[in-house]
């Protein structure tokens, strides 16, 4: 079937969930151009469902034009909380996924063709990774009437929305009454409510201990694969080699990993090479000088930590480096290099 269902992160890349907006690729030579999976140009929306209850008004957005046939694969699922729907489902470049009220789960069926697939472009089957906390087995495929195959959670067929135009809209939910964010389960999304009969006050904290009943807590290094302390903010530094480069807020060079990818964004360094190379903790962007803040986002890893990116591109920084200026890690592996401002590799050596 092609569903990749692992979600072990010695057995599979990690692949970042963008917090706020959506990266598309460039390499380390033109500019980014390229539009997220699923971004369309805005539309006005007239709120109108047509006669084939489809919730679509005619206006068919750019990514899913080409119909079932161009359609993209979700990747990295992951579960991302909206303060309207409650958690949803969202495809590696943040987009939420949809399920059809008069498509079937049992069995599956996707009854959106079309028109509709035009203004609710289909999920590709055949690359798709379980979100972290997901049953794996909730993934499926369904073939379509044209031969394609369609993803399915919990049975439902997977669909985003042509006027989500960046991660994390919801644009889509209750359209025409039949359209719905879909739950990590593949029921619909909704917000979660107090158990029945539950107490409506928390449970009073811990009296806190005397203050002198402890020592302060000495500064401790990160922990192996802990995100690296950046003093909550990057800036440029000059290199006599490398010229103009990011370093952290210590002064200490951040680098970028060679076989990471920008789009879907993914992190290739897990397990020991975290040892050696910390991800770079979010930063307050407010704070950093001299970078160019182009889908300047912090990543959600399935490992549980934050990590900063410049440009899409996950940073780090290298144990290797033991002062300000130190620059050991350049070039090491042939696959690790300092970034330029606008997150590019420096690759002079």
């Amino acid at each position: 079937m092609g569903i990749k269902r692992g979600t072990t992160l010695a057995a599979a890349a990690i692949v970042v969930v963008l917090a706020a907006t959506a990266c598309g690729p460039t390499d380390d030579k033109a500019a980014d151009t390229t539009k997220p999976v699923g971004a369309a140009a805005a539309a006005p929306d007239t709120g109108k469902a047509s006669d084939a209850g489809y919730g679509s008004d005619g206006a068919a957005g750019a990514s899913g034009a080409a119909g079932a046939s161009g359609a993209k694969p979700a990747g990295q699922l992951a579960i991302t909380s909206n303060d309207k729907v409650g958690p949803v489902l969202t495809d590696s470049a943040g987009m939420t996924l949809y399920r059809f009220d008069k498509d079937t789960a049992k069995p599956p069926k996707s009854n959106c063709d079309g028109d509709c697939e035009k203004t609710w472009p289909v999920v590709a089957a055949g690359d798709a990774t379980a979100a972290a906390g997901m049953d794996p087995a909730l993934l499926g495929e369904v073939v379509r009437t044209d031969g394609s195959k369609q993803l399915t959670v919990g049975g439902w067929p997977a669909y985003r929305y042509s006027k989500d135009t960046k991660a994390g809209e919801v644009n889509g939910q209750g359209v025409g009454g039949v359209w719905f964010a879909l739950a990590a389960d593949g029921k619909k999304a909704a917000k979660a409510t107090p158990a029945e009969g539950a107490p409506a006050e928390s449970a009073p904290p811990a009296e806190a201990a005397p203050a002198e009943s402890a020592p302060p807590a000495e500064a401790a290094p990160p922990a192996a694969g802990g995100a690296a302390e950046a003093d909550g903010k990057l800036s440029v530094a000059k290199d006599p080699k490398l010229g103009d480069h990011i370093v952290d807020g210590k002064g200490m060079t951040v680098y970028r990993f060679k076989p990471d990818t920008q789009w879907p964004m993914t992190s290739k360094c897990v397990g020991d090479c975290l040892a050696k190379w910390p991800v770079v903790a979010p930063l307050e962007k407010a704070k950093d000088k001299g970078i160019v803040e182009k889908n300047y986002t912090v990543l959600n890893r399935p490992d549980g930590q934050k990590q900063q990116s410049v440009d899409c591109w996950p940073v780090y920084t290298f144990t290797g480096d033991k002062k300000p200026g130190d620059v050991n890690g350049q070039g090491v592996g042939g696959t690790w290099y300092a970034v330029s401002p606008d997150g590019k590799l420096i690759t002079v050596q």
